[in-house]
């Protein structure tokens, strides 16, 4: 096969496809360089020059540019499996993808790694894997499963495992928490990716020190300045619930743009449909005023070299044949998709080998009754999370809550709703409850079994009796999203792998998902992404405040309220 790449970059034998016509953005020097480009197996072989092809294609008026990286993602939460993934964003130009597993793995663990180590194999979109760091995230909650270092150095040589995935634990690392510190000295030396939203100062140096090198927390310039001043690879964000890429665009020049690289952290197949993936932060970014070189590099070659990925990022000769066949870099409109040479085609998705499915039948809560959500006790002051629209971080809010018959009330008119979040790996039965504010439910409730990182069962809602119908009804339907309101279903969208994953194609979830997002509208809410925004209310690694099955967490003491 060396032989055969040599001799077609030499023009000796014509190359086994050829794009003719167009021209390609180098990203080295920044020009846009009309010329062939010859592929031979999974490589490019040639530029600068003219080529015969066993097959040519014309790209006139075209502009090629290398395939998109998206440096940080979970899977399981675009809510479809690896296949369906690379089916539903292959397309769109995304060539490589770097996922961590963790949300299967918080529920069924290592057979959910596994899971994906199988699917990834099968894909035409080189996905590779970051293995769990944190199963649990925390000790402030109930997972599935629990991950040691022993159990995940044996996959660690396998071929799509890069390294150790967000390290979300900060507070362990900074205070030296001895299963923390044995995980990263048992990865030293291979990549360490990190999370920590607000770290600072020293505690983000000591952070450093232990050999994490990416991020994609920071949610403000200032913030992300200084972790880049410090040696940090920034991956700025831009998913269906985190939105960061306004606030941090103007880190986006070609001085910064080497340590730069974007990531979704997740878009769900509604928001691909009607946005698009990485091409939709690409395209924003350009008419905002970006320079092109700068968010192209960042969505390829920048991603790749902070990942090790050595092969990829650049239309050249010698390196992998990801190829994105643009109508204009400004547009961004993918016309044509190569993963490793291969063409991203029906057929191409067609024979790819099946995967057999994982996690069925893991709700495994007990049914409850209103009565189990009730709020028994009251200071006078009852604290409430607060949603910020576009971000997973939260505030920590104070009200006078009236207490009645059933306890603690929800109060409407101020938009305070009650939550609960319900254990639902059959472990012990928790059940946790709190207010929130910022949802604008009138009536009803809204309920989901993804709710990061251990995925118990989180319900919002206006109503005791309605949100314990939701909650029962994701075990019904062995998980995933629910509308209720006056004791009728509304919509639902069924998620039985693992209660993270449809087994439907891409396409059928994308509907189920605009029936979800119509109900809840109906019960008065104005979030974008309503249910991906209840999926972070239970995530105790996200400053401010926070709930779990075991209670009210405030994430800056990394303690419960109370405690």
């Amino acid at each position: 096969m060396l032989e055969t790449m040599i001799d077609q970059a030499a023009g000796r034998e014509p190359a086994d496809i050829v794009l003719k016509n167009g021209s390609f953005f180098d990203l080295v020097t920044g020009e846009i360089v009309k010329s062939d480009i010859a592929i031979c197996g999974d490589r490019i072989v040639g530029t600068y020059a003219d080529y015969r092809g066993k097959r040519e294609i014309d790209i006139s008026g075209k502009i090629v540019v290398p395939g998109f990286i998206d440096t940080h993602l979970h899977i399981e939460s675009s809510l479809i499996t690896p296949h369906e993934f690379d089916r539903c964003v292959l397309p769109y130009g995304v060539t490589t993808a770097i996922c961590d597993p963790h949300e299967i793995a918080n529920v069924i663990g290592l057979d959910g790694i596994q899971f994906f180590l199988d699917s990834v194999q099968e894909t035409l979109m080189d996905i590779r894997v970051q293995l769990s760091s944190c199963v649990p995230a925390t000790h402030l909650e109930t997972s599935g499963a629990e991950l040691l270092v022993g159990d995940l150095l044996p996959l660690a040589d396998h071929p799509k495992v890069i390294g150790l995935a967000e390290f979300m634990n900060f507070p362990g690392v900074v205070h030296k928490d001895p299963e923390a510190i044995a995980k990263l000295t048992a990865f030293q030396g291979r990549h360490i990716d990190g999370h920590a939203p607000l770290l600072s100062g020293t505690d983000l140096n000591a952070y450093l020190a232990a050999g994490i090198s990416t991020e994609h927390e920071a949610t403000s310039y200032e913030e992300a300045m200084e972790k880049l001043r410090k040696g940090m690879h920034i991956l700025i964000r831009e998913g269906s619930v985190s939105r960061d890429l306004k606030a941090l665009m103007p880190l986006i020049t070609e001085r910064n743009s080497s340590q730069i690289a974007i990531c979704t952290d997740d878009r769900n197949p509604l928001d691909i449909f009607e946005e698009g993936h990485l091409d939709h932060i690409i395209r924003t970014a350009i008419a905002a005023g970006v320079e092109p070189l700068a968010i192209y590099r960042a969505a390829s070659i920048s991603a790749a070299r902070a990942f090790g990925l050595k092969d990829r990022g650049l239309i050249a000769p010698g390196w992998r044949a990801d190829i994105v066949v643009l109508d204009s870099l400004e547009n961004c409109h993918a016309q044509i998709v190569f993963a490793g040479g291969i063409e991203a085609t029906a057929e191409r998705f067609a024979v790819r080998n099946p995967i057999k499915q994982v996690g069925r039948n893991s709700v495994k809560a007990e049914k409850i009754t209103s009565a189990d959500l009730r709020s028994r006790s009251n200071s006078g002051r009852t604290r409430a999370i607060g949603i910020i629209p576009g971000k997973i971080i939260t505030e920590s809010l104070e009200y006078d809550l009236v207490t009645g018959p059933n306890g603690v009330e929800p109060d409407l008119a101020r938009d305070v709703l009650k939550i609960a979040v319900i254990e639902r790996h059959g472990k012990n039965g928790n059940i946790a409850t709190g207010f929130i504010h910022g949802f604008g439910l009138k009536s009803g409730a809204i309920a989901s079994t993804i709710s990061h990182d251990s995925h118990n069962i989180c319900v919002v809602g206006a109503n005791d009796e309605d949100m314990a119908i939701a909650a029962n009804h994701l075990g019904e339907i062995e998980g995933g999203f629910v509308v209720v309101n006056d004791g009728k279903i509304l919509a639902d969208l069924p998620l039985p792998i693992a209660g993270l994953m449809s087994d439907k194609p891409f396409e059928d979830v994308r509907e189920k998902l605009i029936a979800l997002r119509a109900a809840a509208r109906e019960l008065g809410t104005e979030l974008s992404e309503p249910f991906l925004q209840l999926a972070f209310i239970a995530l105790p690694v996200i400053p401010h405040l926070k709930i779990t099955d075991r209670g009210l967490v405030d994430v800056d003491k990394f303690d419960f309220v109370g405690n």
